[in-house]
């Protein structure tokens, strides 16, 4: 076995070519996250590794394991993965909350096989689409006592995507039974736990990974239209885990609070890979994570509690623990982690000036394993998400009408390109005899990959978001960020939170509209806002024709916004008022389907076609008509 890693100096900025000088290959790293998991039961065999919550009101009654009791869990799952049929090539399909077991059993599966995880809150169709995809012979899932509905769900998933087992788990602290698991014809039915009892649990009895197997293929988010697959190796997951453990996030002596779910790359790469390589204490959330509102209740009582050093949130979480009074010692609490979506000034003002922790900003993406930038506490980059990590190269690059790439300078905005030992090999497109068949699906160039951002680079690496490729508004030809209107509402003392998309506009190709939160109280109307915006924006063309008040805006499972869902109801607002003046339209609704937005047009049967037809061929959308 390999002896410990030595550790390099990573504080700022000028330590990333220090770093580089040693060859990553040099750096003796594990070669799987099963070594990984066997370096630290090694290391640190009677170090507590896990300390799992029921739930948020459960917060001093955690179940704990060292992390040799969690290798030992380890072993004993995959062998009975490995029972059922499992071998190198075959996926795991895993859907369930956050529990004790499913940390136990995403690691199994990456061992026995290749570990699928899956968002709890996608339709049965599209779980049933992705199992497909990834070859998956056996499901895991939330049983009957942790999530019912998505035990019953499962159930029927089985069934339909041929599914060989359904491996229920249970709550976290509880000793769920195989009784109540009824029977599906033709497939096995158990309590994954109890069935790996009897499993030896000193060794894998089949055949380990190496560095180049694949390790688990994720979903790439949103929460309507099937997802892609993208594929991460072994060597993947470790070298990015080995990145994030190097930097001064994760100290030898952090411990690290986990609340996002981890069917998200962020859930497994900071809160398990990363901590792993330093045998950190990982204290998990329960099942509902961040969205359990009985753990906010709680929250820096947990802090002292644990010693909490450290945390990874999206910016709705920051949000609102800023509002929640600070009632115990956080002087554990040295950074917070932010990341998946833009981090609005105004919750950074306020989350610092309630808690005095500083929040730390990174940038990452599913494609390129997880996190590629990360910023330093004490070295601030303003305006920057943080410098690319060791090893991992950045550019900005702009595409020419004939697909090619140019090279940007440093400082000149143009989409975002990461390389280097993180990039994924491809997103899942079907299977052969030899595994996932995988294809970069135009994202991959000679090792680069289209990260679809906006964004510039400065001389020292340091990553300058600047919006969205595809969340561009176009009016005109004029391109508009639809950040410079969404910073301008978050000025505006009433506004919470604020999504600004293109709506179909007849003239203008797209046009900006706003969506928007208030806070409590407040009561500013839809027009004082649009009128107070182009005010403020800096170009009058940028300026949004509305401004909608909702209650809350749509977000993703992990808290991200979801401008997909806002563009359906911008395309369908707009269709609707073209045809509101033919009588026969009887409804129009917005879609997402396979991430697009449909404009959905429904018509009394046997009425007039042609003219709801040439007043749809005006919008540059895509449309589709039903009979009522």
């Amino acid at each position: 076995m390999m002896g410990d890693l030595v550790w390099p100096t990573y504080d700022g900025p000028g330590d990333l070519a220090a770093i580089e000088a040693v060859p990553l290959s040099d750096r003796c790293l594990p070669g799987t996250t099963y070594e990984l998991l066997v370096r630290a039961a090694r290391l640190w065999p009677d170090r507590v590794a896990l300390s799992v919550l029921p739930d948020g009101e459960g917060w001093e009654r955690p179940t704990e394991r060292s992390f040799a009791e969690l290798l030992m869990d380890v072993h004993r799952y995959a062998n009975e993965l490995y029972t059922l049929g499992v071998r190198r090539t075959d996926s795991v399909a895993l859907v369930a909350p956050n529990c004790d077991e499913l940390v136990t059993a995403t690691l199994a599966a990456e061992l026995a096989g290749i570990a699928a995880p899956v968002n709890v809150g996608l339709s049965g169709e599209h779980i049933t689409e992705l199992l497909g995809r990834s070859g998956a012979r056996v499901l895991v899932a939330a049983g009957p006592d942790l999530a019912p509905q998505v035990w019953e769900s499962a159930r029927e998933i089985a069934v339909d995507a041929g599914i060989e087992a359904l491996l229920a788990l249970g709550p976290t602290g509880t000793g769920s039974s195989q009784a109540g698991l009824r029977p599906i014809d033709g497939v096995r039915v158990g309590q994954l736990s109890e069935m790996a009892a009897k499993q030896p649990h000193d060794a894998f009895v089949g055949e380990a990974p190496n560095a180049t197997d694949l390790a688990a293929l994720f979903h790439t988010g949103g929460t309507t239209g099937t997802p892609k697959l993208a594929a991460h190796t072994h060597a993947n997951e470790v070298s990015d885990a080995w990145m994030i453990a190097a930097s001064n996030l994760l100290h030898d002596e952090a411990v690290v609070f986990a609340a996002l779910p981890l069917f998200h790359v962020n859930a497994l790469l900071v809160t398990v890979l990363g901590p792993l390589f330093r045998g950190l204490h990982v204290v998990w959330a329960g099942p509902h994570g961040y969205r359990d509102q009985g753990l906010y209740a709680h929250f820096w009582k947990l802090v002292e509690r644990y010693g909490v050093t450290t945390m990874s949130a999206v910016p709705t979480v920051y949000s609102v623990l800023a509002g929640c009074p600070v009632d115990a010692d956080i002087s554990s609490l040295r950074f917070a982690v932010v990341g998946a979506s833009p981090l609005p000034q105004a919750v950074r003002d306020g989350f610092e000036s309630a808690t005095g922790i500083r929040l730390v900003e990174g940038y990452g993406l599913t494609e390129a394993t997880c996190v590629s930038a990360l910023s330093f506490p004490h070295r601030p980059r303003p305006g920057s998400v943080g410098q690319r990590l060791p090893y991992q190269q950045v550019k900005a690059v702009h595409a020419t009408d004939s697909g090619e790439w140019v090279d940007l300078p440093p400082g000149q905005v143009g989409v975002l390109a990461v390389n280097g030992p993180t990039v994924f090999p491809g997103y899942v497109t079907g299977r052969s005899a030899d595994g996932p068949m995988l294809d970069g699906l135009g994202k991959l160039r000679d090792g680069w990959l289209d990260t679809g951002d906006l964004a510039l680079v400065d001389p020292d690496g340091f990553i300058h978001l600047a919006g969205r490729a595809k969340d561009l508004i176009i009016r005109g030809g004029h391109n508009i960020d639809p950040a410079v209107i969404e910073s301008v509402l978050l000025t505006h003392p009433a506004v919470t939170a604020a999504q600004a998309v293109g709506r179909p506009d007849l003239h203008a190709g797209e046009v900006p509209v706003a969506f928007v939160t208030l806070a409590p109280g407040a009561s500013p109307s839809p027009e004082e806002l649009r009128a107070w915006t182009a005010d403020h924006v800096p170009e009058q063309a940028a300026a949004p024709k509305s401004v909608t008040v909702l209650d809350a805006l749509p977000v993703t499972l992990v808290g991200k916004h979801f401008k997909p869902a806002l563009r359906a109801e911008a395309t369908r607002a707009a269709v609707a008022d073209a045809l509101g003046h033919i009588a026969s339209v009887t409804g129009v609704r917005g879609t997402i389907e396979d991430g697009a937005v449909v404009a959905v047009v429904t018509l009394a049967r046997g009425a007039d076609q042609a003219p709801v037809r040439q007043a749809l061929d005006r919008f540059a959308i895509t449309w589709r008509l039903e009979l009522s």
